[in-house]
């Protein structure tokens, strides 16, 4: 079994089921709009990254790559679990297209939730550190480049990002996956996204308000039907730091 959910709990998961040799992990890189039956929308190829994520490389791993290498660029890491959680880190920022019904352009093009996009991705950073995780760095993402998350002022991150984000130009609104389980009336993942953090964060001490309260915001979202507005959401993080959350 090759397992391609985002976050990192399904190959510990699965691992209840089947034999651990018998798993094989993917980190999915490719970008795609899936809001209706039978409809999907493919935005920006990518690629897979598989391996082992309970046993070391074997000729199995190899087989499996050689065969998804024939319909996707598929490379191998000798480091998988560490290639699936710099993939959460960054797709923390998942979350905001879906508290306001927005793309990734709407999100970045406004100072304050690039910003806060910033922000839930460095408590990601500490939270991973701190746990002694070793990140692997994926084709379009290097892990040095994240951390630099951590040094660059939050607004010049901000731009930076923004205009990483700028240059993703696609004919379709470039929509996150977690608002597009809302728009199909699905559950989300944010638990195993940002509420990962949170959980680790309460592991090992390391505080992550600002995830516990995107989780929040989109179970809000989950439960009303009803989206944010930016103003909305600028609110109720403001209103954390006026408490001194």
């Amino acid at each position: 079994m090759v397992t391609m959910q985002n976050g990192v709990r399904s190959d510990d998961r699965v691992s209840e089921l089947l034999p651990k040799d018998r798993i094989i992990s993917a980190v999915v890189l490719l970008h795609a709009n899936y809001l209706a039956p039978g409809s999907v929308t493919l935005m920006y190829e990518g690629g897979l990254i598989v391996g082992r994520p309970l046993g070391p490389r074997d000729f199995l791993l190899e087989q499996v790559a050689d065969l998804l290498n024939r319909v996707i660029p598929t490379r191998i890491s000798d480091n998988i679990r560490g290639a699936h959680w710099l993939k959460l880190i960054t797709n923390l920022n998942n979350a905001l297209p879906a508290l306001i019904d927005g793309t990734f352009h709407q999100v970045y093009g406004d100072p304050f939730l690039a910003s806060l996009a910033i922000r839930i991705m460095r408590e990601g950073l500490k939270t991973a550190r701190k746990a002694g995780i070793r990140l692997e760095s994926l084709p379009d993402v290097s892990v040095g480049l994240t951390r630099l998350v951590n040094f660059l002022l939050v607004k010049v991150a901000a731009k930076v990002a923004a205009a990483r984000v700028d240059r993703m130009k696609t004919p379709w609104p470039l929509l996150g996956s977690t608002l597009q389980s809302l728009r199909r009336n699905r559950p989300t993942e944010i638990d195993y996204l940002n509420g990962e953090v949170v959980e680790l964060g309460k592991k090992t001490g390391v505080p992550t308000p600002l995830n516990a309260r995107i989780v929040e915001l989109v179970h809000r979202v989950e439960q009303t039907g009803t989206f944010f507005t930016v103003d909305e959401v600028r609110r109720k993080f403001l209103d954390m730091e006026r408490v001194g959350s």
